[in-house]
């Protein structure tokens, strides 16, 4: 692999990449995932919010089903540009299909980021990327411990803590799925270093699809460094995949708005 120039060329904040191209077929409508409101505003809406309030400075938003009534939800957000992901083929393909919004010949700080997660707050996002840019990481990952950590992504880690991959639920062993430290889905990562990796992604797994969860051990096993962040609170992990889950959702970013 050729060796890839990785200097940053502009220092003025970073830019995100939000998947939001999926439908969401256990939420009993017939709403693209993302617009399913919470808090009197699609979900969407809260992640675009969080990048905003951290000082992101372009989201590209990456759409699929109902793109157009994505786009048009999101249409009094300037800092949102729109990309299509035609057919459906895994977390990783969808970011992949955001790199021509993006110089290959420059090296940005981007997240990377599910548009159907809600709760997600700008200051672990301002953690992130001082994390990112401290160690001078490839990728930074922000992780939760939780006590049932059923359905998420592991973090695996080496016998000294450092990031060895992330196993989704439906490839761990059973050893892997007794690990409590889950990913949520918050990324950073070296914009010219992830969409080199993507390109290398695989789908040989249970889904068949190209995960975008395969790029940090990637990019580890390329002499990379990959931070682990453990900064988001467990009640903030909640993800929205039932009505159930988004009446909860809805709950809790109420009761955020609320004084203290």
């Amino acid at each position: 692999m050729a060796e890839l120039d990785t200097t940053r060329t502009d220092d003025s904040g970073a830019d995100a990449i939000i998947l939001a191209a999926g439908k969401g077929t256990r939420m009993e409508g017939d709403l693209a995932k993302v617009l399913f409101p919470v808090a009197d505003r699609p979900m969407l809406w809260w992640v675009v919010r969080a990048c905003r309030r951290a000082g992101v400075r372009r989201c590209v938003v990456v759409v699929g089903y109902q793109a157009g009534a994505v786009q048009d939800a999101m249409a009094e957000e300037p800092s949102c540009a729109f990309v299509e992901q035609v057919e459906q083929l895994g977390t990783g393909h969808a970011a992949q299909m955001a790199a021509p919004q993006f110089d290959p010949a420059a090296s940005r700080d981007v997240f990377v980021l599910a548009g159907d997660g809600p709760l997600i707050r700008p200051a672990i996002l301002e953690r992130m990327l001082e994390t990112h840019r401290r160690e001078k990481a490839a990728a930074t990952i922000a992780t939760a411990v939780v006590d049932d950590p059923e359905g998420y992504g592991r973090i695996v880690r080496d016998d000294k803590g450092r990031f060895e991959a992330i196993v989704e639920q439906k490839d761990a062993t059973a050893a892997q799925r007794g690990i409590r430290e889950i990913n949520v889905s918050y990324y950073c990562f070296d914009s010219a270093l992830l969409f080199d990796a993507l390109e290398r992604v695989g789908n040989d797994n249970e889904q068949g699809e190209f995960y975008l969860t395969d790029v940090p051990e990637l990019l580890r096993r390329d002499g990379r460094r990959v931070a682990l962040l453990e900064a988001v609170a467990p009640e903030d992990v909640l993800g929205v995949n039932t009505p159930q889950q988004l009446a909860e959702v809805d709950q809790i970013l109420r009761a955020r708005r609320q004084p203290r």
